[in-house]
């Protein structure tokens, strides 16, 4: 019965698996918290011209998120696929199956091009008030055009991330955010001989970063020795067993996840819209924050992945196993630790973003409902990474929808803007509705990822 020296030799496996993680979530937050600042800076000065402009970069974000998570989201079956080809040794076939992914995102670009310079449409139906609408409109209208530069931007942070070497999408990450900072300068405020354009001003400084990126990832990847075996730039080779389908069956499921997330938040500002523009700021703060400090969590979240992708196509499962409960733990003590900072340095948060004494009293209260969630968001995003690894992406999704919209979204749309529950509590019912959601998502997803490596377990012990 001497179990010390097994337990011993668990905690010696987690502390290594832990640095490794840690050396890959590094660069990969850097990138994320840099790409994070891209959000803020645009919420921070558009909120300096006024409220009706960040109300109206708030709603036009609202659709902006979800369309071009979507995308991403697809395109993201590109880092566990590349994973297990690099573990498997089948690195060559890594630069065609990113080829192929370019025909899958083709039709989706356009798509969501042409959706999105048309939305106007969206906001009458939402009874969103007009001032906002036509910020929001024209915004869309001019961050469409960086769709096409940031799918591109996505298929390649895709294979380069999939293959370990995360440095690149962090420097590249870092380098926008002066160009960013400086196009946002003169198209707000009106420099350099351009008119003052206000919340629209961020949607072509957007643009324009996101073109700056994808130049620099492109160049990364063609001059970079590290990817001269995946021959991304060769058109003339072709390699591999896996497709566009392959892509697109495994891309699908998880881009629809992230729709689904997304879309819950892209609706509660939009409903939210017609009670005023001092509202919307203070969920778009809110959110803001929130997607800032989650950042963390989603960053070791994605290195789950890649190390659970390399050790599947390894056929090293137990460290597969290994990596998901080190993952898990350390998403788990972050969030606990980010979720205290935000409780007790709420109204110092708020006052970052805005100046209004009253947006900063209702950015309070939805900070504390935030600090609620934030350990629920951190499990279930990295279990939902660890299945990913496994390219296991269709169960969750369905797992996700029951949390969000079977449950989350009716509760926060009863309890925010109907007297179902009593008095309408606006704003904090719909965030309150989210701590329900993300907590029984949590649940879900940890029983659903047992229950495969229970299986993957006896399938061993059966003689695979």
């Amino acid at each position: 019965m001497n179990i010390f020296p097994v337990a011993k030799s668990r905690l010696c496996g987690m502390k290594i698996e832990s640095f490794a993680l840690m050396k890959l979530t590094g660069p990969i937050l850097t990138a994320h918290l840099a790409q994070q600042a891209l959000a803020f800076t645009d919420t921070v000065m558009a909120g300096r011209v006024g409220a009706t402009d960040l109300a109206g970069v708030a709603v036009g974000a609202s659709l902006w998120i979800p369309v071009s998570l979507f995308i991403y989201g697809v395109l993201l079956a590109v880092t566990p696929m590349v994973a297990q080809m690099h573990g498997a040794g089948r690195t060559t076939e890594t630069g065609p199956l990113v080829r192929r992914g370019l025909w899958v995102a083709l039709p989706m670009v356009v798509m969501a091009m042409l959706m999105l310079r048309h939305a106007g449409g969206v906001f009458v139906l939402m009874e969103v008030i007009p001032q906002v609408a036509s910020i929001a409109s024209n915004y869309l209208k001019a961050i469409a055009w960086g769709l096409p530069a940031a799918a591109v931007f996505f298929l390649l942070r895709n294979l380069s991330e999939g293959m370990g070497l995360a440095r690149p999408s962090m420097l590249i990450g870092l380098a926008s955010l002066p160009i960013n900072v400086a196009a946002n300068f003169v198209f707000i405020y009106g420099k350099l001989g351009f008119p003052a354009l206000g919340g629209v001003g961020c949607g072509w400084a957007s643009t324009l970063t996101l073109w700056f990126m994808c130049g620099c990832m492109c160049a990364t990847i063609l001059w970079g020795r590290g990817y001269a075996v995946t021959h991304c730039f060769d058109f003339r080779r072709s390699c591999g067993e896996e497709g566009a389908m392959h892509i697109l069956r495994l891309g699908f499921p998880i881009g629809c996840s992230l729709l689904v997330e997304s879309s819950v938040f892209a609706l509660i500002a939009l409903f939210l819209a017609p009670l005023g523009a001092s509202v919307v700021a203070s969920h778009q703060i809110t959110l803001n924050y929130s997607a800032t400090v989650f950042m963390i969590p989603l960053s070791v979240s994605s290195a789950i992945t890649i190390r659970v992708g390399h050790a599947v196509g390894s056929r090293a499962r137990d460290l597969a196993r290994l990596t998901t409960r080190t993952g898990l733990l350390m998403n788990t003590v972050i969030a606990i630790m980010t979720a205290a900072f935000t409780v007790f340095f709420a109204e110092q948060i708020a006052c970052l973003y805005t100046f209004d004494r009253q947006v900063i009293g209702m950015v309070v209260g939805l900070l504390y409902l935030n600090a609620l969630y934030q350990v629920s968001d951190a499990f279930q995003v990295g279990a939902i990474a660890a299945l990913r690894g496994y390219k296991d992406t269709r169960v969750p999704l369905l797992l996700i929808l029951v949390a969000f919209w079977g449950i989350a979204m009716p509760l926060g749309y009863s309890l925010s803007l109907t007297s179902f529950w009593g008095a309408p509590m606006g704003a904090k019912g719909f965030w309150i509705s989210l701590v329900v959601g993300l907590s029984i998502s949590a649940v879900l997803l940890g029983g659903r990822l047992c229950r495969l490596q229970r299986g993957m377990a006896r399938m061993e012990n059966g003689g695979e």
